[in-house]
């Protein structure tokens, strides 16, 4: 509720993110019995559903759809983002085409998408499937969407949504000036997360370049008043 309070009012989760949207369900109903109607009609919760690689049925799909909406105790989901695994099975677009028809039945608001490329964007966007956004990893080190995907988005109106945008914390000032190659000598890398953005920076260029990066950043996270990782989140959102 705090956070809600504090004007932080829409919540992304996903189906095989713990207890997240069974959290969310208990948080809905506070808001519901504590604060006043309109602190609800501004909240928002963005859920994902990432199924298996099975036959996408009616059935299947419906009955997932309903978990959430269970647990998340509402009537329609705000928005649904759908991932899928193997682009090979084209399965993506039968489960698709059955949420659309649960989104005209108004058991979901609104469709989208998690972590699809370009060409499925398309081809998706083509069979008539309502997709207002993609959400996506992106950073100032990650800017692969900039290369194909913004353009697209452009065109047809999508919107990206991005994760990453920090590198789990990796673009701040703990990060700064540190040697991780040395044991002990700087912060630990010690979370999936930052494991998961440190392959990113070796990727990128390695940690030398991105300790230059830091530094740049640190200059004008200096000139403006505020910490590295606004900076770096103000560059995603400027793009």
């Amino acid at each position: 509720l705090a956070y809600a309070d504090a004007g932080l009012s829409t919540f992304d989760m996903a189906d095989h993110y713990g207890p997240a949207e069974d959290l969310y369900g208990m948080f809905i109903n506070k808001v519901r019995r504590e604060r006043p109607p309109e602190m609800l009609e501004e909240v928002r919760g963005l859920t994902k559903w990432v199924p298996p690689p099975v036959k996408m049925t009616r059935s299947f799909v419906e009955e997932n759809i309903n978990r959430s909406r269970k647990r998340m105790d509402v009537a329609a989901l705000d928005m649904l983002q759908f991932h899928w695994w193997d682009y090979a099975n084209p399965g993506y677009l039968d489960a698709l085409k059955h949420i659309t028809d649960l989104k005209e039945e108004g058991k979901i608001k609104t469709v989208a998408l998690t972590n699809f490329d370009t060409e499925r964007l398309q081809i998706i966007l083509e069979n008539g499937i309502p997709i207002v956004s993609n959400q996506v990893q992106h950073s100032i080190v990650d800017m692969r969407p900039q290369k194909k995907m913004a353009e697209l988005c452009e065109l047809t109106g999508v919107k990206l949504i991005t994760y990453g945008t920090v590198m789990g914390g990796l673009l701040s000032e703990k990060f700064l000036d540190t040697n991780i190659n040395i044991p002990f000598a700087g912060p630990p890398l010690n979370t999936p997360s930052l494991q998961k953005y440190k392959r990113m920076i070796d990727a990128w260029g390695g940690w030398s370049l991105f300790q230059a990066l830091l530094q740049t950043l640190k200059k004008v996270s200096l000139k403006h008043g505020v910490p590295i990782s606004t900076v770096a989140v103000r560059y995603i959102l400027n793009q």
